[in-house]
């Protein structure tokens, strides 16, 4: 079997960001899907990527999956990497996986090792998108439990993202997780989002006046790039920290290890590598006793399921993310097999491959379009 063809689809589902799907096709009528992490303003340069990687991959076989993605990074990469890269690999590397999982008539995870789980435990994100007043996080956080999910995930900090915060960014931020503690009750899980934005101080300060309310975990405290800063952090709360959706491959983990920074990760199967690559830094969590929670930022089609065959096979994985704003638009896209959580969890799918197949007219019809121009903050004094 060879690989024929190799086609980026982006898509524009009407929220946030555009999305991206990869088709790559082959000599024996078997065709695979995957789908590439995007980002606001981003999705064009990252198609470029997969049209670019794409034209390296027709003619070998789709079998060779880790050889692919080792002399892309050497070969075609140099051995200098990017968002845009990683994504594009990501997305071409599981949609050689759907077709290996289809040619073997086999679910993705059964040939990763096996399941070590029959379902998939998801919190909800998404729900609270720009949100300033608490009440209407409560209200929204009410709407989500009342959904079946258990766990949530939300940024309680207004805008815009800061290193250095006035009080009443604090004052405000503890008083949205108290409200929300208090009206889902105990048994629901609150995971923080920090979005990689405060200096190590205002982190601590924050985590100590939450710690009442019992987060299940912090995500992302200070940039991705000080790591020495988030293990300050971890070294100083009591909460557990995470950090993760922005780095990328296993060596851009061992920073994460090396300096004990993270009780749990967050890396993304549509940018990280793909999902080899997820399953094999969850490996490398293993001896850290660092459990794994997948980033998803996504749709809730083939990302989510690449996300869910890789975790199925990681015993320390813990909880992935689930995007409810994207599940409408993923309905049209994938009329059938769409992963969908009940009270909370997505049992595994048995069906050959990631089990997923698009409606490529609903690809096309949908194609991405610019979205509206974000306000970049000025005057300077807005950004102090």
């Amino acid at each position: 079997m060879k690989v024929t063809a190799v086609t980026a689809f982006p898509v524009h589902p009407g929220w946030r960001k555009n999305l991206i799907f990869v088709k790559i096709e082959t000599d024996e009528g078997i065709t695979g899907w995957g789908e590439a992490y995007s980002q606001y303003d981003r999705d064009r340069s990252i198609t470029a990527h997969i049209e670019m990687l794409g034209k390296y991959l027709v003619g070998r076989d789709p079998f060779q999956i880790k050889y692919f993605t080792s002399i892309a990074y050497d070969d075609y990469a140099q051995r200098r990497s990017s968002l845009e890269y990683f994504c594009a690999l990501s997305g071409i590397e599981a949609a050689l996986w759907d077709i290996v999982g289809k040619a073997c008539g086999q679910p993705v995870y059964n040939l990763l090792g096996g399941a070590c789980r029959e379902s998939v435990r998801v919190y909800a994100n998404g729900w609270s998108y720009k949100m300033k007043d608490v009440n209407d996080f409560v209200r929204a956080a009410e709407n989500t439990v009342a959904l079946g999910f258990d766990a949530l995930k939300f940024d309680p900090f207004p805008r815009p993202w800061r290193t250095f915060i006035p009080r009443e960014h604090i004052h405000h931020a503890v008083n949205v997780v108290r409200s929300i503690r208090k009206a889902v009750g105990p048994k629901v899980d609150l995971l923080i989002e920090l979005h990689r934005r405060l200096a190590p101080a205002f982190a601590v300060e924050f985590a100590d006046r939450i710690m009442e309310f019992e987060p299940y975990l912090i995500e992302e405290p200070c940039p991705a790039e000080n790591m020495e800063a988030i293990a300050e952090v971890r070294h100083k709360i009591k909460s557990p920290v995470m950090t993760g959706e922005n780095i990328f491959s296993k060596a851009g983990f061992r920073r994460v290890f090396e300096h004990h920074a993270a009780d749990f990760i967050n890396p993304d199967v549509a940018n990280c590598g793909g999902i080899l690559e997820l399953k094999e830094i969850a490996a490398m969590a293993e001896p850290y006793l660092v459990g794994v929670s997948p980033h998803n930022y996504n749709s809730t089609s083939l990302a989510l399921s690449a996300t869910v065959h890789a975790a199925a096979t990681m015993p320390n994985f813990l909880i992935t993310e689930y995007f409810i704003p994207f599940v409408e638009f993923c309905d049209i896209l994938f009329p059938e097999g769409q992963l969908k959580p009940v009270n909370g969890r997505i049992a595994l799918p048995t069906g050959p491959g990631l089990g997923l197949v698009p409606d490529e007219k609903a690809l096309i019809q949908h194609a991405a379009k610019p979205f509206p121009l974000r306000k970049l903050p000025y005057p300077a004094d807005e950004w102090l």
